[in-house]
């Protein structure tokens, strides 16, 4: 049974949809902020939450979860903001260093999801750290449909694997 949400008496929206649309707003906002800090040449870029919801016709909220989910530590930036009438946000590209990669195979642990080591190897691919090649190679790996064991022991081996990946990429950066 399909989950809807009542539009008005006529329109029907999937929920599933009305999702898809809010995951695909977040790719554009993030590829958004991350074309402008291509085209400033510059390792930062300076925004203002309420003037980039006004181009994306959507909440200052939506900025928010956008920064906090897309623009982290672990991926490599970092985020400094002044709130109030002249506020805005900084958003800094932080260089990649084998201390940073060291830090995320401390953060794996003995297990990962595969979302989890996603993630990963898309901050390695945003940082031009990897080619993207390398990541989809990368990828296939840590995928849980060639890994044949339990949840657990996929998890388990995931993060041997993607530890022994990024062992290898600071040895050769």
């Amino acid at each position: 049974m399909q989950k809807y949400i009542r539009r008005s008496k006529k329109v029907k929206v999937k929920v599933r949809d009305v999702v898809m649309a809010m995951a695909r707003l977040s790719d554009l906002i993030e590829n958004f902020i991350k074309e402008l800090m291509e085209e400033a040449g510059k390792h930062y870029v300076e925004i203002q939450r309420n003037e980039l919801a006004n181009v994306f016709n959507c909440a200052p909220s939506q900025i928010n979860y956008v920064l906090e989910t897309r623009f982290t530590i672990d991926r490599g930036y970092i985020i400094e903001s002044k709130r109030g009438g002249g506020g805005y946000i900084k958003i800094y590209k932080t260089s990649i260093s084998n201390n940073w990669i060291n830090k995320i195979i401390e953060n794996i642990g003995d297990n990962i999801s595969e979302s989890k080591a996603r993630y990963y190897i898309d901050a390695l691919l945003d940082h031009n750290i990897i080619t993207s090649r390398e990541a989809a190679l990368m990828k296939a790996v840590v995928n849980d449909k060639i890994l044949p064991f339990s949840q657990e022991d996929k998890n388990m081996l995931r993060a041997l694997l993607l530890k022994a990946m990024l062992m290898e990429i600071a040895r050769n950066k």
